[in-house]
């Protein structure tokens, strides 16, 4: 199993980026999974994930600004960020439950300069 993310880099605050990440070795379908970040000195966190079942979470610092999306027959999702803010500032991480463990990608770094 492999999870490969890009579409990172640098914006001005305001601007907007499309993370996504290719899933290869299992069929993600309904499994959960999405996206989370890490910035300097801080935890990770959730950013957008889909549940079982099919709801989706954000996380409250993202709601209206980013949109979790996916496409099962190219295998991967995708994280439309907008209205970029420096404190989006992180790696971003994107991560599937698959037979009773997570899977994570390599992280693509999101820079947002004021």
């Amino acid at each position: 199993v492999q999870l490969q993310a890009s579409g990172g880099g640098s914006v001005q605050a305001g601007g907007s980026l499309r993370l996504s990440c290719a899933v290869s070795g299992f069929l993600f379908g309904n499994n959960e999974g999405g996206w989370y970040r890490q910035a300097p000195g801080k935890q990770r966190e959730l950013v957008a994930v889909f549940r079982v079942g099919g709801r989706t979470d954000y996380a409250d610092s993202v709601k209206g600004r980013f949109t979790i999306s996916k496409d099962n027959v190219k295998n991967t999702i995708y994280l439309q960020m907008n209205s970029l803010k420096p404190e989006d500032t992180a790696v971003y991480y994107c991560t599937f439950y698959y037979l009773r463990r997570d899977y994570w990608g390599q992280g693509t770094l999101v820079t947002v300069s004021s």
